[in-house]
């Protein structure tokens, strides 16, 4: 008598091997979800600072521009009052400044009345198309996130808290900008006004000699 051959193993996987499999599969999917979700968030973060940083370095490079090339030439709002070259207090200045390109030609002074205000969580720009009468143009949005301001005037020595110009010196020589942000951050900037040269004394006439 002779011996019946073994059965042949049927091909494929058994129930067991099937379930370890995709419980192995959905562990390595969730791995893969939970970094990928990660790597946005990073990536989001990551351009978010960017761009808060570059807003910040544009506001420098604006407002320094604009303090460097202060002048004083007082100036008329659209009624006819008139205002000093430079005034401000805490939350807001007004400047008038030179050095205002005109690629397009157009029939305009050179001098620019430019100011910073603080607006709800922003702080603005906001220039005029003429030094006198002129209404302003629309604002313009420098940084947002800003919970507050305080902006400060330096002249001989000593800081102030508002500048409307004082005897012999219509311009401060020095201005400071701290920021405070919504994380509770704080920017300190410091800029020089003009030359930011103390003012000179008026010479005085020679007496007459007898």
């Amino acid at each position: 008598m002779t011996a019946r051959p073994a059965r042949r193993r049927a091909n494929g996987f058994t129930l067991v091997e099937v379930m370890v499999a995709l419980m192995i599969f959905g562990m390595i999917a969730s791995a893969g979800v939970g970094l990928l979700a990660f790597s946005v968030r990073a990536q989001g973060a990551t351009v978010e600072r960017l761009d808060d940083v570059g807003a910040l370095a544009r506001l420098s490079s604006l407002m320094g521009a604009d303090l460097a090339q202060a002048i004083d030439r007082p100036a008329r709002d659209e009624r006819g009052t008139r205002f000093p070259a430079f005034v401000g207090n805490e939350n807001s200045v007004t400047l008038v400044r030179a050095g205002w390109s005109n690629i397009d030609a157009q029939p305009r002074s050179t001098l620019q009345k430019v100011s910073y205000r603080l607006a709800g969580d922003a702080l603005e720009r906001i220039a005029w198309p003429m030094v006198d009468g002129a209404p302003a143009l629309p604002a313009a949005t420098t940084i947002t996130g800003v919970r507050g301001v305080r902006m400060r005037y330096r002249v001989a020595g000593a800081w102030n808290d508002r500048w409307d110009g004082v005897p012999g010196a219509p311009l401060p020589q020095a201005f400071e900008l701290a920021i405070q942000r919504d994380d509770g951050t704080v920017f300190r900037q410091m800029f020089l006004v003009g030359s930011g040269a103390p003012p000179r004394p008026r010479e005085q006439p020679d007496a007459p000699q007898t």
